[in-house]
């Protein structure tokens, strides 16, 4: 015969003091671990975000981000003669030619710097980044010292609204516009004229070059095309990927970190289910025997333990995953260790994350009920009723 799943159901009411507090240990593991895949998630979608699919991006051969390369200007007008480059109602070949420098600003509330990106492109180039959409004033005109600034740039800096200048390259600069990159890399950096850039900054080569290819399979003939010839000596990546490899170590210092947690607070859960379960064993060794006696069989009695530590982790695992959507809410800014810039990026919450949150409080529940449940099916009936 099979123990019914209400017999367990009750057993957890019965023991509310007790089912609350190791479901709520269980639940912080499960918060801290499902927080840990939500942060490298959306850094993850912060910078994969940040690059388009029918967007191929050149840097000069070796250079593992914009700031390390450069790309003469012979080379950037090369690469718009090229067949596989898209051209624009106009006819002019969607090509944008950047530049990208660090600067430093005082974050609000603290003296000290940090360092952000200010990218330099021309008019191109803005179209290319269809994601970006100016939410407040307007964007910058070609040929000024204007500049437009991310949303997470106006709301983490000094000096970054609205009408206010920043002062960097020997020059001053107009805010005249905020930008949303739709929560991708645009929104951690500045935008102005390129050429007024490459003069502040006296700048001879641009950092990168943007194509828009005509179409996603263009990608390997364009490749194919730009290694061929000797004149170019650069590197080609689709946008999305090179921004992926960007996150890298970022993510995979999360990734680490997070597990290193997850694991050392998982022990400590577990250990408080294994300690639970064994004071519901001893509190009800002669019900245990009554059931022994009533024809449950040993495996009907470890089933129903079991099923009791996995409700109760499941429990816990819900409670953490709710407290953890909540986190969606907040936004982390950090530096970018591949760029040396700020990054700002949320907590992104995925099924993929729900589903492995939930295995792996299953996971606690089912070490940390097995001996006790284990425990429970070995005891004897006769034994068993004499503790009565």
């Amino acid at each position: 015969m099979k123990i019914p799943l209400s017999y367990v159901a009750r057993n957890l009411w019965t023991r509310r003091l007790t089912t609350v507090l190791t479901a709520g240990g269980m639940a912080l593991v499960v918060f801290v671990f499902a927080a840990v895949l939500m942060l490298d998630a959306g850094l993850k979608r912060t910078l994969v975000s940040t690059g388009s699919w029918e967007n191929a991006i050149l840097l000069r051969q070796a250079a593992q981000t914009e700031i390390q390369s450069a790309v003469t200007r012979d080379q950037a007008s090369l690469v718009e003669t090229l067949p596989e480059v898209a051209h624009g109602p106009d006819g002019r070949p969607l090509v944008s030619k950047e530049t990208l420098v660090l600067i430093a600003i005082p974050k609000r509330g603290s003296d000290k710097p940090a360092n952000l990106m200010v990218r330099g492109l021309p008019a191109e180039g803005v179209r290319l980044r269809t994601q970006v959409k100016v939410v407040d004033g307007r964007m910058f005109r070609p040929g000024s010292s204007e500049i437009v600034v991310g949303r997470a740039v106006a709301d983490g800096f000094e000096g970054t609204g609205i009408g206010e200048r920043l002062r960097f390259a020997g020059r001053e600069w107009t805010i005249v516009g905020t930008m949303d990159g739709g929560r991708s890399g645009f929104d951690s950096e500045i935008w102005g004229d390129v050429d007024q850039m490459m003069q502040a900054f006296r700048r001879s080569a641009y950092s990168s070059v943007l194509a828009r290819l005509g179409g996603a399979g263009e990608f390997e003939a364009f490749k194919a095309r730009v290694t061929g010839d000797q004149r170019l000596v650069l590197e080609v990546k689709p946008e999305p990927l090179y921004y992926q490899d960007q996150s890298r170590a970022l993510s995979n210092f999360i990734s680490y970190l997070g597990v290193a947690l997850s694991v050392i607070f998982s022990i400590g859960a577990m250990i408080g289910a294994m300690i639970t379960m064994y004071a519901a064993v001893a509190n009800r060794t002669a019900e245990i025997g009554t059931l022994r006696a009533l024809g449950f069989r040993r495996a009907s009695i470890l089933g129903a333990f079991l099923v009791e530590s996995l409700l109760l982790a499941l429990a816990g695992g819900v409670a953490g995953l709710v407290a953890a959507s909540f986190l969606q809410a907040f936004t982390v800014t950090t530096m970018n260790w591949q760029s040396f810039s700020q990054l700002a990026f949320g907590f992104d919450l995925t099924g993929g994350i729900v589903a492995r949150s939930l295995a792996f409080s299953l996971a606690m529940g089912l070490v940390g009920g097995f001996l006790p449940s284990v425990r429970a099916a070995r005891l004897e009936i006769v034994d068993a009723l004499r503790a009565a």
